[in-house]
């Protein structure tokens, strides 16, 4: 069975308006799927639709959304009304701050919440079933090493990736046998940007023409994702977070928090107090 007609003919990719998201949207349309891209951005995903369906020649929607509010998925359910979804990919969920949890309003970390495990878990339910009536179908759901223990400055963000991956792996224990791929995503530092725009802030002075140092590029996230979609339910991207998983597997879990802190360290910058 080809892709397309394992996956297709319709893909849905959430936070597609750049990096690794617009990176999905182009490499399923180049396989032959018609894409629907979904992020907040209008004007950008227009942009990103229209160059890929010059360039592949297949169909392809678009539709503002903000998927931190709790009426999201009823805009993804009106974007894709009528269209034989059969490949999910949720990218959505990078986060923006890099502070403390007491640094923000609570609503900052239900608004993560709502985006990072409510939303993923409700489109999930939504396009699953007709997957599961017809035999076939892809779901990739993006998560982070940020999951993998406790650290300083992404309180919300880490919780709700480990979320994710548990999500995936157990979605993929009970769809994988009625013939849906089911693959969580664990990524490191991913030069996105997302991740660009986070650096500069904190005062990273990078080039901004080369790369970041350690960084898996979005082409490389896709091509590994799609190499090994039918391979679930965990695929983890980039030799450093499969190190750093091996190594963390070895630890206690107070043991594994104490390195996760100094891994946001020598990533981020020095750990910020709670003002």
């Amino acid at each position: 069975m080809s892709f397309a007609s394992r996956y297709g003919p319709w893909a849905l990719v959430a936070g597609a308006s750049d990096g690794v998201g617009a990176a999905f949207a182009r490499a399923l349309a180049e396989r032959g799927l018609h894409v629907v891209l979904l992020a907040r951005r209008k004007a950008l995903l227009d942009e990103v639709a229209a160059a890929i369906r010059a360039d592949t020649g297949v169909e392809t929607r678009t539709a503002a959304v903000d998927l931190a509010r709790p009426d999201a998925m009823a805009s993804v359910a009106d974007a894709t009304a009528g269209l034989d979804v059969g490949c999910v990919v949720y990218c959505a969920g990078a986060d923006p701050n890099f502070e403390p949890f007491l640094a923000h309003p609570v609503e900052t970390a239900l608004a993560m919440v709502q985006r990072n495990c409510v939303v993923p878990l409700q489109v999930c339910h939504h396009f699953a079933g007709p997957m599961v009536a017809r035999g076939r179908g892809g779901i990739v759901l993006l998560g982070s090493g940020a999951g993998f223990a406790g650290a300083p400055n992404m309180v919300a963000y880490g919780a709700s990736k480990a979320f994710d991956m548990v999500f995936a792996e157990a979605l993929w224990t009970e769809l994988n046998p009625k013939g849906v791929d089911v693959l969580g995503l664990i990524l490191g530092e991913t030069d996105t940007p997302a991740l660009r725009r986070l650096r500069e802030r904190l005062g990273h002075r990078d080039r901004p023409d080369a790369p970041i140092p350690g960084a898996a590029s979005a082409d490389e996230v896709v091509r590994e994702a799609l190499e090994h979609l039918s391979n679930g339910p965990t695929c983890l991207v980039g030799e450093l977070v499969r190190q750093g998983a091996k190594f963390l597997g070895g630890l206690s879990r107070n043991e594994a928090v104490g390195f996760m802190v100094k891994a946001s360290a020598g990533a981020m910058g020095p750990r910020r107090e709670t003002p």
